[in-house]
């Protein structure tokens, strides 16, 4: 079960995608997203007999924890895009550029080789994230590279739920990104971009007659 939301004009869309089906299962018109209403429409299709092997969904924290029972996904292609917030496409620091090249080996590896180069990238930098410099304004100590620090942090604590994919992949099939669902987005988008100008009762009908086609 792949989760997300995106966003138009005047409302947000809350879709429940099955992968293995490629079929939208259910959808919520939403002001924002919340773990809460995630986990009404994971219930709702628990609920009408749909077994959900795993849920796939983005970095929202929480979500994983919703349902302890059932394998969570964290899409790693919005880790990478987290990691590339914090270090940018073009690191001027070489830390920054070394782990932007781990992070691209992410997609098309195993979760041992992606630890152990993560772990000895840390053991290379380690005190250089822990440098400090004097902040000229309170006069106490900050870390010197703290968005390159956030990066690291911010890889380490979801590692795990990166590969949940191949813990379980001689029992199904579990995508390692939400992808599935980002392309049904830009699809559905393109389709609605002719009507801008409707309404948005307009724009929910439209929606509701192309998302389950």
């Amino acid at each position: 079960m792949i989760i997300d939301t995106t966003y138009f004009n005047q409302f947000g869309l809350m879709v429940f995608r099955s992968a293995s089906l490629k079929k939208n299962l259910l959808w919520y018109e939403v002001a924002h997203e919340s773990n809460e209403r995630y986990r009404r429409g994971i219930q709702e299709l628990i609920d009408d007999g749909w077994i959900i092997q795993a849920i796939v969904a983005d970095g929202k924290p929480g979500i994983g924890s919703l349902f302890p029972n059932i394998p969570f996904q964290l899409c790693q292609f919005h880790q990478f895009q987290t990691i590339t917030r914090y270090i940018s496409k073009k690191p001027k620091l070489k830390a920054g550029v070394e782990l932007r090249e781990i992070m691209f080996r992410l997609k098309e590896t195993d979760q041992a080789s992606f630890e152990y180069w993560v772990n000895q990238w840390h053991m290379r930098w380690e005190d250089f994230l822990s440098e400090k410099t004097e902040d000229i304004i309170t006069g106490g100590k900050v870390f010197t590279h703290q968005r390159l620090r956030q990066a690291f942090f911010s890889l380490r604590r979801n590692l795990p739920l990166l590969f949940t994919h191949e813990r379980y992949c001689k029992n199904f099939l579990i995508p390692n990104t939400t992808n599935s669902l980002d392309g049904y987005f830009s699809h559905l988008k393109s389709k609605l971009s002719v009507h801008k100008g409707a309404s948005k009762q307009t724009q929910l009908k439209l929606i509701s007659n192309l998302i389950f086609g």
